[in-house]
């Protein structure tokens, strides 16, 4: 099985895309976008529900992106998120019927 790692810009706009090209991806690896991709400034993912108040902060001045879209890929059996800041509730993780194996 391959993975795809998502750690740049770059990438987090090909996995928007291959929402509808592969919706049968069955591993990902989420990683840390700050600091990369096209252009300056900082790039993350935005704030789960509840979030807790002194991360806040954190993503203050950057580009964010939105986490749920890895929700697209239904038939997920591997996901990692090991390098990822996430802040709050992710209630999307807990839809994934095939996932064998989170890594957070």
């Amino acid at each position: 099985m391959t993975e795809f790692e998502v750690d740049s810009v770059d990438k987090y706009n090909a996995m928007a895309a291959m929402t509808t090209a592969l919706p049968n991806l069955q591993q990902i690896s989420i990683g840390s976008m700050l600091g990369f991709g096209v252009g300056y400034g900082c790039h993350a993912f935005r704030h789960g529900e509840d979030p807790g108040a002194e991360m806040l902060s954190i993503n203050e001045n950057c580009y964010l992106h939105d986490m749920n879209i890895i929700s697209n890929f239904r038939k997920l059996r591997c996901l990692d998120l090991g390098c990822t800041r996430l802040n709050g509730r992710y209630p999307f993780l807990f839809n994934f019927p095939l996932l064998h194996n989170l890594r957070i």
